[in-house]
């Protein structure tokens, strides 16, 4: 039976992944920073929660990690744990750093010491290539990294730490490049579920409105499920590398807002305000992705359309709201 430690296990990707590894067979542990009030909604969503070990660590402690190694013993570790909401990384840039880079680090010095023969997926992200597109209008592998955000800074330098584990000490370290990917447990502080549940709230009667910033930035939304099938597969290859995992479909916030409200019947234009509140300082316009790559070497496409994910996560919300 195959093992495997998942950082940041109890986030929308942890979940989706560690349910993917449970039917794939393997024996999952996750890292899980220990508080006083502990989250593990998203692992009960799928009512996995007693399938999965967890061991209490943080990526900011080696000794943890070290820890975390031993008792679970993996033959693949998946580095999902982060600050992973851009906009806060502004007001905390050093904490973003920390945990998002040198966390990353950690991982990768703990795992060459502990056995280097472990395989390693980094969760890198689309917001590292900033504004720049290739001369089709698509982002890719070749793409230049430009980030525009404390957040997106400090996934690079754990991306090239990645790359450079892998050719100083031959470590199977693979960074997936994934593009913004959404689900029915996604965060309340990313735009897809603050449209999604506002809808719900508005037709269960508990709201009359949102408030939104920039309505004309355009993202690759693709499916958390479709997602970590990809982390799943870079690692089941026999060589490690780096790929870009996106739809190649870009929808501005305008369009989510209208696919979301537009499902229930009603005029995003009588519910919606929008506030320099919620823009960035720095704003990424355009995020496209080519994943001809991971097509071609992985096998991997997406199978979950941008409108049906939008209407799935209307459901789900409307279901919770209507529960409560």
């Amino acid at each position: 039976m195959k093992r495997a430690l998942i950082t940041g296990i109890t986030g929308q990707d942890g979940a989706y992944l560690a349910k993917l590894l449970l039917r794939e067979g393997y024996k999952v542990y996750g890292l899980v920073s220990r508080r006083v009030n502990q989250n593990f909604d998203n692992l009960e969503y799928f009512g996995i929660l007693e399938q999965v070990e967890i061991i209490y660590g943080d990526l900011t402690d080696p000794s943890s990690l070290m820890t975390a190694l031993t008792i679970s013993g993996p033959d693949e570790v998946y580095n999902l744990a982060a600050m992973s909401f851009v906009g806060l990384s502004w007001d905390n840039p050093t904490l973003t750093m920390n945990v998002n880079a040198m966390g990353a680090i950690n991982v990768l010095e703990a795992v060459r010491m502990w056995d280097p023969s472990t395989k390693i997926y980094q969760a890198s992200t689309s917001e590292m290539f900033g504004n720049n597109i290739n001369e089709n209008g698509y982002q890719n592998e070749m793409t230049r990294f430009t980030p525009r955000s404390p957040y997106g800074y400090a996934k690079l330098c754990a991306h090239n730490a990645v790359i450079n584990h892998r050719e100083s000490h031959d470590m199977y370290a693979c960074n997936g490049i994934l593009f913004n990917h959404e689900s029915p447990i996604r965060g309340k502080e990313f735009v897809t579920r603050k449209v999604t549940d506002g809808v719900a709230q508005i037709v269960t009667g508990k709201s009359k409105g949102i408030v939104l910033g920039d309505m004309s930035a355009k993202r690759d939304w693709g499916f958390a499920g479709d997602y970590v099938e990809a982390m799943w597969l870079m690692l089941q290859q026999d060589h490690p590398d780096d790929f870009v995992i996106s739809t190649g479909q870009t929808w501005s916030i305008e369009q989510l807002v209208d696919t979301a409200f537009s499902y229930e019947g009603m005029r995003w234009q009588d519910y919606v305000l929008t506030s320099d509140e919620f823009k960035r300082p720095a704003e990424l316009y355009t995020l496209k992705g080519d994943a001809s790559k991971a097509k071609e070497k992985l096998g991997w496409k997406p199978e979950v359309s941008f409108v049906n994910l939008i209407q799935m996560m209307v459901d789900a919300d409307i279901k919770r709201h209507e529960n409560k």
